[in-house]
Protein backbone atom coordinates (compact mmCIF):
# COMPACT_ATOMS: atom_id res chain seq x y z
CA UNK A 1 0.00 0.00 0.00
CA UNK A 2 1.48 3.60 -0.69
CA UNK A 3 2.43 5.89 1.83
CA UNK A 4 -0.42 8.48 1.11
CA UNK A 5 -3.16 6.04 1.53
CA UNK A 6 -2.29 4.76 5.33
CA UNK A 7 -3.71 6.36 7.95
CA UNK A 8 -2.13 9.58 8.43
CA UNK A 9 -1.23 8.69 12.07
CA UNK A 10 0.31 5.30 10.38
CA UNK A 11 2.61 7.07 7.94
CA UNK A 12 5.95 6.87 8.64
CA UNK A 13 6.99 10.52 9.42
CA UNK A 14 3.62 11.81 10.90
CA UNK A 15 3.87 9.06 12.95
CA UNK A 16 7.59 10.08 14.00
CA UNK A 17 6.59 13.82 14.95
CA UNK A 18 4.05 12.93 16.84
CA UNK A 19 5.22 10.36 18.87
CA UNK A 20 8.79 10.14 18.22
CA UNK A 21 11.42 8.41 16.54
CA UNK A 22 10.80 5.34 19.08
CA UNK A 23 7.49 4.79 18.50
CA UNK A 24 8.70 3.62 14.75
CA UNK A 25 10.37 0.00 13.40
CA UNK A 26 13.58 0.04 11.94
CA UNK A 27 11.39 -0.44 8.52
CA UNK A 28 9.19 3.11 9.04
CA UNK A 29 12.60 4.56 9.80
CA UNK A 30 14.14 3.77 6.42
CA UNK A 31 11.24 4.37 4.77
CA UNK A 32 11.74 7.63 5.64
CA UNK A 33 14.84 7.90 4.57
CA UNK A 34 13.87 6.64 0.94
CA UNK A 35 10.79 8.84 0.81
CA UNK A 36 9.35 6.74 -2.30
CA UNK A 37 9.54 3.04 -3.33
CA UNK A 38 9.66 1.43 -6.97
CA UNK A 39 7.16 0.21 -9.52
CA UNK A 40 5.18 -2.42 -7.90
CA UNK A 41 6.87 -2.14 -4.61
CA UNK A 42 5.88 0.63 -1.93
CA UNK A 43 8.36 2.38 0.33
CA UNK A 44 7.69 0.33 2.98
CA UNK A 45 8.07 -2.99 1.70
CA UNK A 46 11.32 -2.00 0.14
CA UNK A 47 12.23 -0.45 3.22
CA UNK A 48 11.41 -4.13 4.67
CA UNK A 49 13.11 -6.31 2.19
CA UNK A 50 16.33 -4.29 2.41
CA UNK A 51 16.25 -5.08 6.48
CA UNK A 52 15.40 -8.88 6.36
CA UNK A 53 17.74 -9.68 3.74
CA UNK A 54 20.24 -11.67 5.68
CA UNK A 55 23.60 -10.46 5.29
CA UNK A 56 25.29 -7.93 3.31
CA UNK A 57 24.68 -9.10 -0.64
CA UNK A 58 24.29 -7.43 -3.53
CA UNK A 59 20.20 -6.87 -2.36
CA UNK A 60 19.93 -6.36 1.29
CA UNK A 61 22.64 -5.75 4.42
CA UNK A 62 20.68 -7.86 7.40
CA UNK A 63 19.28 -5.41 9.75
CA UNK A 64 20.01 -1.84 10.06
CA UNK A 65 23.10 -2.03 11.12
CA UNK A 66 24.49 -3.88 8.40
CA UNK A 67 22.61 -1.48 6.18
CA UNK A 68 24.43 1.53 7.92
CA UNK A 69 27.90 0.55 7.59
CA UNK A 70 27.21 -0.05 3.97
CA UNK A 71 29.19 1.77 1.55
CA UNK A 72 27.78 4.15 -1.75
CA UNK A 73 29.39 1.30 -3.58
CA UNK A 74 27.51 -1.48 -1.74
CA UNK A 75 24.40 0.67 -2.46
CA UNK A 76 24.69 1.14 -6.56
CA UNK A 77 23.73 -2.55 -6.26
CA UNK A 78 20.42 -2.62 -4.56
CA UNK A 79 17.78 -1.55 -7.12
CA UNK A 80 15.71 1.52 -6.74
CA UNK A 81 18.60 3.21 -4.24
CA UNK A 82 19.04 6.41 -7.08
CA UNK A 83 22.42 8.45 -5.97
CA UNK A 84 19.84 11.05 -3.89
CA UNK A 85 18.77 7.90 -1.43
CA UNK A 86 22.47 6.30 -1.49
CA UNK A 87 24.08 9.86 -0.51
CA UNK A 88 21.24 10.43 2.24
CA UNK A 89 21.91 7.02 3.62
CA UNK A 90 26.07 7.45 3.79
CA UNK A 91 25.14 10.73 5.35
CA UNK A 92 23.26 9.61 8.51
CA UNK A 93 26.41 6.99 9.09
CA UNK A 94 28.60 9.94 8.68
CA UNK A 95 26.71 12.15 11.09
CA UNK A 96 26.30 9.65 13.37
CA UNK A 97 30.06 9.15 13.56
CA UNK A 98 31.04 13.14 13.87
CA UNK A 99 28.49 12.87 16.89
CA UNK A 100 29.79 10.22 18.68
CA UNK A 101 33.45 12.03 17.96
CA UNK A 102 32.65 15.50 19.47
CA UNK A 103 30.86 13.97 22.36
CA UNK A 104 34.52 11.75 23.34
CA UNK A 105 36.38 15.03 22.37
CA UNK A 106 34.05 16.64 24.84
CA UNK A 107 34.23 14.76 27.77
CA UNK A 108 36.53 11.90 28.89
CA UNK A 109 36.83 8.89 27.00
CA UNK A 110 36.53 6.47 29.64
CA UNK A 111 33.75 8.18 31.61
CA UNK A 112 31.84 6.72 28.71
CA UNK A 113 33.79 3.19 27.38
CA UNK A 114 30.37 2.43 25.25
CA UNK A 115 30.49 5.32 23.45
CA UNK A 116 34.44 4.22 21.91
CA UNK A 117 33.18 1.04 21.36
CA UNK A 118 29.84 2.46 19.63
CA UNK A 119 32.22 5.07 17.72
CA UNK A 120 35.15 2.01 16.36
CA UNK A 121 31.84 -0.08 15.73
CA UNK A 122 30.84 2.81 13.38
CA UNK A 123 34.28 3.26 12.14
CA UNK A 124 35.51 0.31 11.41
CA UNK A 125 33.43 -2.90 11.79
CA UNK A 126 32.28 -2.78 8.08
CA UNK A 127 35.75 -2.75 6.43
CA UNK A 128 36.67 -5.45 4.50
CA UNK A 129 40.55 -5.20 5.34
CA UNK A 130 41.94 -5.23 8.16
CA UNK A 131 42.68 -1.74 9.68
CA UNK A 132 44.94 -0.23 12.66
CA UNK A 133 43.82 2.99 14.08
CA UNK A 134 45.32 4.86 17.13
CA UNK A 135 42.88 7.06 18.89
CA UNK A 136 45.15 10.07 20.58
CA UNK A 137 44.02 11.17 24.15
CA UNK A 138 45.09 14.63 26.04
CA UNK A 139 45.81 14.30 30.02
CA UNK A 140 42.15 14.78 30.86
CA UNK A 141 42.00 11.50 28.49
CA UNK A 142 39.61 13.86 25.71
CA UNK A 143 39.89 12.69 22.18
CA UNK A 144 42.51 14.98 20.33
CA UNK A 145 42.39 12.90 17.01
CA UNK A 146 41.86 9.54 15.90
CA UNK A 147 44.04 7.88 12.82
CA UNK A 148 43.88 5.21 10.78
CA UNK A 149 47.80 4.10 10.45
CA UNK A 150 48.32 0.86 8.73
CA UNK A 151 45.84 -1.52 6.95
CA UNK A 152 46.52 -5.12 6.16
CA UNK A 153 47.60 -8.09 8.60
CA UNK A 154 48.97 -7.19 11.58
CA UNK A 155 51.73 -8.38 12.72
CA UNK A 156 54.64 -6.70 14.97
CA UNK A 157 56.71 -5.98 10.76
CA UNK A 158 53.32 -4.37 9.42
CA UNK A 159 52.62 -1.80 12.32
CA UNK A 160 55.63 0.40 12.56
CA UNK A 161 56.29 1.34 16.10
CA UNK A 162 58.62 4.51 15.14
CA UNK A 163 55.00 6.19 13.22
CA UNK A 164 53.16 4.95 16.34
CA UNK A 165 55.22 7.21 18.58
CA UNK A 166 56.07 9.89 15.96
CA UNK A 167 51.76 10.74 15.47
CA UNK A 168 51.54 10.77 19.37
CA UNK A 169 54.35 13.19 19.91
CA UNK A 170 52.51 15.28 16.65
CA UNK A 171 49.48 15.35 18.36
CA UNK A 172 50.76 16.14 22.00
CA UNK A 173 49.27 13.15 23.38
CA UNK A 174 49.33 11.88 27.02
CA UNK A 175 47.78 8.51 26.42
CA UNK A 176 46.53 6.38 23.09
CA UNK A 177 43.67 3.80 22.57
CA UNK A 178 44.73 1.62 20.14
CA UNK A 179 42.31 -0.59 17.62
CA UNK A 180 42.10 -2.88 14.49
CA UNK A 181 39.12 -4.85 13.42
CA UNK A 182 38.65 -8.28 12.77
CA UNK A 183 37.12 -8.83 8.95
CA UNK A 184 36.84 -12.19 10.08
CA UNK A 185 34.03 -11.85 13.13
CA UNK A 186 36.22 -13.14 15.78
CA UNK A 187 37.30 -10.32 18.48
CA UNK A 188 39.26 -12.87 19.67
CA UNK A 189 43.05 -11.32 20.34
CA UNK A 190 45.79 -13.68 18.18
CA UNK A 191 49.27 -14.09 19.89
CA UNK A 192 49.95 -11.53 17.22
CA UNK A 193 47.91 -9.16 18.81
CA UNK A 194 49.42 -9.55 21.88
CA UNK A 195 52.63 -9.43 21.17
CA UNK A 196 51.97 -5.86 18.92
CA UNK A 197 50.43 -4.61 22.19
CA UNK A 198 53.28 -4.78 23.83
CA UNK A 199 55.82 -3.69 21.53
CA UNK A 200 53.36 -0.69 21.50
CA UNK A 201 53.26 -0.47 24.94
CA UNK A 202 57.18 -0.27 25.49
CA UNK A 203 57.70 2.00 22.37
CA UNK A 204 55.45 4.69 24.12
CA UNK A 205 56.40 4.39 27.04
CA UNK A 206 59.84 5.99 26.15
CA UNK A 207 58.04 9.18 25.84
CA UNK A 208 56.02 8.92 28.38
CA UNK A 209 52.62 8.22 26.40
CA UNK A 210 50.39 5.86 27.80
CA UNK A 211 48.71 2.66 26.35
CA UNK A 212 45.21 2.86 28.01
CA UNK A 213 43.34 -0.41 25.96
CA UNK A 214 43.43 -2.01 22.74
CA UNK A 215 39.99 -3.00 21.30
CA UNK A 216 39.25 -5.14 18.53
CA UNK A 217 36.21 -4.54 16.74
CA UNK A 218 33.92 -7.31 14.74
CA UNK A 219 30.67 -7.16 13.21
CA UNK A 220 28.82 -6.12 15.86
CA UNK A 221 31.22 -7.59 18.68
CA UNK A 222 33.65 -5.32 20.74
CA UNK A 223 36.64 -6.67 22.39
CA UNK A 224 39.02 -4.71 25.22
CA UNK A 225 41.89 -5.94 25.67
CA UNK A 226 42.56 -3.61 29.13
CA UNK A 227 39.34 -5.47 30.49
CA UNK A 228 41.34 -8.98 29.34
CA UNK A 229 44.33 -8.17 31.47
CA UNK A 230 46.14 -8.01 28.38
CA UNK A 231 47.28 -4.55 28.43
Amino acid sequence: MPLKDLPLDAQPREKLLARGPGALSDAELLAILLRTGIAGKGVLQMADELLQLPGKTANGFGGIAGLLHATADDLKRVKGLGPAKRAEIVAVLELARRAMAQRLQERTVFDSPGAVKQYLQLHLAARPHEVFCVLFLDVQNRLLEMEDLFRGTLSQTSVYPREVVKRALHHGAAAVVLAHNHPSGSVQPSRADEALTQTLKAALALVDVRVLDHIIIGQGETLSMAEGGLV
